[in-house]
């Protein structure tokens, strides 16, 4: 068998436009367990967009796009239904930015001889396939954008709104999350950036540049401009898709707030679709009522949704969506507040 005999059936990206989830939602309500958990958690982000002065920060964590999650996202961005973004660079750049420059990710299975598709140059995510030359080629225009910057450390947010800025000169990737959020003004930050294609490009763009100067990620830098943004909000709204070092760096900004001298309140609301446990401790499974112990998230708006994101978040998008009240919002477009700030600075 080839490659072409794996990468029939592409994977396609649902749209939360076509469908209404709030008379499903208005059921959920009444019933119990995990459905009425989700329809709380629809109106706790309805309720995040009908305050103009609540910046929602979005986390994503997980395969999200590759298993038909980014039109959700793009749509969120491109409504003005979020602010800021804090994701896996997987997310970000193996499989929107990889989808932005024409490639695709395929239906498959989970029984597949991985031996095969690894011989065929196919990498497997769950049930979901992956071209890994094509992969490549996402790797080297990391590594061609990083080639053309000024060297020095950029912020993973500086470095994607420049990979948004490349697709929108070179008309590639209209629906990615990554050139939506460069039209918007929508930060997207990536604390664990070299977790992902990115990282190959860079580590080639480093490894070309010798001992001669060159481009590198500076994660603190990332964490400053994310507490900055906090300090500049009124009012926060976590929605957070996954667990992982996106939720916990989100959450974290209340801290960094305090230990700087900026005195600042919890997350006022928060949500999180999640199907890890909690018991062993880790930060996926981590409750919202425990990070009200750090001082992380306020107590009363929060709900903890025990669902697989590919059934829940599009719900509860869908739901917000019809509902409307995101329409009356402002644009806060942090990534010019940002520039400001550092070109100040320099």
């Amino acid at each position: 068998m080839s490659s072409e005999d794996f990468l029939k059936k592409q994977v396609h990206h649902i749209d939360i436009k076509e469908f209404n989830a709030v008379p499903l939602m208005e059921q959920f309500e009444h019933m119990a367990f995990q459905a009425r958990n989700l329809a709380r958690a629809a109106r706790i982000y309805d309720e995040m967009l009908s305050h103009n002065a609540c910046t929602v920060i979005l986390c994503l964590s997980g395969s999200l796009f590759s298993a038909g999650l980014k039109k959700v996202v793009s749509d969120l961005v491109s409504l003005n239904m979020v602010d800021v973004i804090v994701s896996t660079g997987a997310v970000i750049v193996d499989q929107d930015f990889f989808e932005a420059l024409g490639f695709k990710h395929y239906q498959g299975a989970v029984t597949a001889d991985d031996g095969q598709l690894m011989r065929n140059h196919i990498d497997r995510i769950y049930d979901t396939y992956i071209d890994e030359d094509e992969l490549r080629i996402c790797d080297n225009t990391v590594k061609k954008i990083a080639d053309g910057l000024r060297p020095g450390a950029y912020s993973s947010r500086e470095f994607i709104r420049i990979m948004g800025e490349y697709l929108t000169e070179e008309d590639k990737g209209k629906g990615s999350v990554v050139r939506a959020a460069y039209t918007n003004g929508v930060p997207v930050f990536v604390p664990a950036f070299s977790d992902s294609s990115a990282g190959f490009g860079l580590i080639s763009h480093q490894w070309k540049q010798g001992s001669g100067p060159k481009v590198s990620i500076d994660s603190v830098k990332d964490f400053l401009e994310l507490t900055r943004i906090k300090i500049a909000s009124k009012d926060s709204g976590l929605l957070m898709i996954g667990g992982g070092v996106p939720k916990n760096f989100a959450q974290d900004v209340t801290v960094a707030a305090e230990i700087i001298g900026r005195d600042v309140p919890m997350h006022r609301y928060a949500v999180q679709i999640t199907v890890a446990d909690e018991r062993d401790g880790g930060l996926s499974g981590s409750t919202l009522k425990e990070a009200h112990s750090w001082g992380k998230v306020d107590e009363g708006n929060e709900q903890l949704v025990f669902c697989e994101a590919t059934i829940g978040f599009p719900l509860i998008a869908s739901y917000a969506y019809h509902r409307g009240r995101w329409r009356n919002r402002s644009q806060k477009d942090y990534n010019t507040l940002l520039d400001k700030g550092r070109n100040e600075r320099e």
